[in-house]
């Protein structure tokens, strides 16, 4: 490989605008994990306490 065959594949590389897409969806798929965890955090904690209000009413 000689010198203008690297700086055409590196600006080639530079130009290229599909990997900005990747990482768009890469940080909203991150996003989207993160609500999704907290929301079933949330939920494992009202669950919990239901059922231990269930459990005091039985005894």
């Amino acid at each position: 490989m000689n010198l203008q065959t690297i700086k055409a594949s590196a600006m080639k590389f530079v130009n290229d605008e599909d990997g900005l897409t990747i990482v768009e969806y890469a940080v909203a798929g991150g996003l989207i994990t993160l609500a999704v965890v907290a929301a079933f955090q949330a939920l494992g904690g009202a669950v919990t306490a239901r059922i231990n209000e269930l459990i005091d009413a039985i005894n």
